[in-house]
């Protein structure tokens, strides 16, 4: 019997200071080493004690990306999936309070036989359980552990024990790469080493040493630099790679394959090379640089005024770069807070200046009066206007409200009392909403739905039926369908059984684009397979500028 292939884990480590791309590093050698004919699969490990993303603000951590199952993740995941292709699934992320309430419930279940369940070894165990889980169920020949925070930090410990544990076992299957950053400050204007010189001493205080370093800096390593890591760390200095800031994120496995680091890595990890293939990757990102066309599309809604808007709607961005992009054209996404239509209706005026808007999702009642005023006034002007999930509903209460006549038509969710709820809590989300059963508990991951012939949504998805990423807990309201189609609005999307509204559009003799998603279809938008429902907003949107 032939013996099991071994397979490979790679751990992304981050020194110095968080933010500053791990994600982006992880994503790209998971390209990379993809592009060499190799199957990866990418797992995110969160510190937090949460059990998952979901429960997050996203103006405190980013965007929540829903995968196929329904997990809720870090915005990660979406990297993951937007450079490698690949589906990610709860496998792909662990948290800290995964990991202790697992370990819990084993102890509680007398699974661990009677002996004392202890910090040390139970927790690195259960976390090394976890990644080997991950890597049996992607049957991946290469897996790709990325640790949010950095090296020193006392919440990232036990799982930097793991690897150490992994390590110690497979020393020829367990590799580290450390990212860490390059500070220029502004007097000197010289990089300095000194805190990546720290960071390794970290990782070595913990019994683990780093295979690569990857050094993120405003502008590429300089040769002395690399020298002076290289002899800190006792690495060949090819293992030390240059990471500057760059064009766009597409960028970075395209530099990392300037610094022969694909070839560097296979030669380390002990595995041959077998085809290179960058080249639509290499193209689009060559391709990009040269755009020099505009459209404007304005992002309209909220959480605007805390963390960067880039973190809060990454996977809107990248969709609409991705469907932009495809059409020659670059994309100026200008950030609109509707707070200030709700003061001053006069200023609904300055989105005429736009191509076109999104509503994205969101949760609460801030912000949505201003929201239904910009969806009413680009119905009217014919601006194109795109709703994901709760613009959606936005589209539909204003259209209610306005051309139904159902003055005050609300969603439950803002107003429990309003006589015309045209939204309302989804049947099995009542009870979870009335106990305060919150986490983990909407409307999650893939469904299916079927798509109007003729429609505006079937004629872009070039199906019949399709299947989408879900997160909300209320929806179209049953009782105000058939007005509300009377009226002119024509669900286009519904589910298989043909109760939950899925897509909501206005016929294109009526509206050159007026669309809302119950779905997100941003989260299976691809740099080289935009989604079609972008791709078509975007092609009215180039279309207004044309008129």
């Amino acid at each position: 019997m032939a013996a099991k292939k071994a397979t490979k884990y790679i751990f992304v480590v981050g020194g110095v200071m968080s933010s500053v791309g791990k994600g982006i590093a992880a994503a790209s050698v998971g390209k990379i080493l993809q592009s060499r004919g190799y199957h990866v699969t990418n797992l995110k490990a969160d510190m937090y004690v949460n059990i998952d993303a979901g429960t997050i603000r996203p103006a405190e951590h980013g965007e929540v990306f829903v995968g196929e199952d329904g997990v809720e993740a870090d915005q990660d995941l979406g990297n993951y999936e937007r450079f490698t292709n690949q589906t990610s699934t709860r496998e792909n992320y662990i948290t800290t309070g995964q990991v202790y309430a697992e370990v819990i419930r084993r102890e509680r279940n007398l699974e661990y036989g009677g002996e004392d369940v202890e910090v040390y070894p139970d927790i690195p165990k259960e976390i090394i359980r976890r990644i080997e889980a991950c890597q049996e169920k992607n049957k991946s020949e290469i897996t790709i552990i990325e640790y949010g925070g950095t090296v020193g930090e006392y919440q990232l410990f036990p799982f930097l024990e793991a690897a150490r544990m992994m390590k110690s076992k497979r020393p020829a299957d367990v590799f580290i790469i450390l990212i860490s950053y390059l500070p220029t400050p502004p007097l000197l204007g010289e990089q300095k080493s000194k805190p990546t010189q720290h960071a390794v001493t970290d990782l070595y205080s913990v019994g683990l040493y780093p295979d690569f370093v990857i050094c993120r800096a405003d502008h590429p390593a300089t040769l002395d630099i690399k020298r002076t890591i290289s002899n800190v760390c006792s690495l060949p200095i090819e293992r030390i790679i240059s990471a500057p800031d760059v064009y766009s994120i597409y960028d970075v496995p395209v530099n990392f394959e300037k610094e022969n680091f694909g070839n560097t890595l296979l030669k380390i990890i002990g595995l041959p090379p077998k085809r290179k293939d960058l080249a639509d990757w290499t193209a689009l990102a060559g391709k990009i640089k040269k755009i020099n066309k505009e459209v404007k599309i304005g992002i309209v809604g909220k959480y605007f005024n805390f963390k960067s808007c880039k973190d809060t709607y990454i996977s809107v961005i990248e969709s609409v770069n991705h469907a932009a992009w495809s059409l020659g054209y670059k994309p100026n996404i200008l950030w609109i807070d509707t707070e200030k239509y709700e003061k001053d209706k006069s200023k609904l005026k300055e989105l005429d200046d736009l191509d076109g808007i999104i509503v994205p999702g969101g949760f609460g009642k801030r912000g949505t009066e201003g929201m239904m005023l910009a969806a009413d006034y680009t119905r009217v002007n014919k601006i194109p206007y795109f709703g994901l999930c709760f613009g959606m509903q936005i589209l539909t209460i204003a259209y209610a409200r306005n051309v139904l006549g159902l003055h005050g038509a609300n969603s439950a969710e803002m107003d429990s009392l309003t006589k015309y709820p045209v939204i309302a809590t989804m049947a099995d989300q009542v009870e979870k909403i009335k106990n305060k059963n919150y986490g983990g508990t909407m409307r999650l991951g893939t469904y299916p739905a079927n798509l109007k012939k003729g429609s505006i949504a079937e004629r872009a998805y070039g199906v019949s039926k399709i299947s989408e990423r879900h997160r909300h807990r209320y929806e179209v309201n049953p009782e105000y369908i058939e007005k509300l189609e009377a009226a002119g609005l024509v669900f286009s999307g519904r589910s298989p059984s043909g109760i939950l509204m899925e897509i909501a559009e206005l016929p294109k003799d009526k509206h050159p684009f007026y669309l809302g998603t119950q779905f997100h279809p941003e989260f299976k938008s691809r740099p080289l397979r935009p989604h079609p429902l972008f791709t078509a907003f975007l092609k009215a949107c180039i279309g207004r500028k044309k008129f």
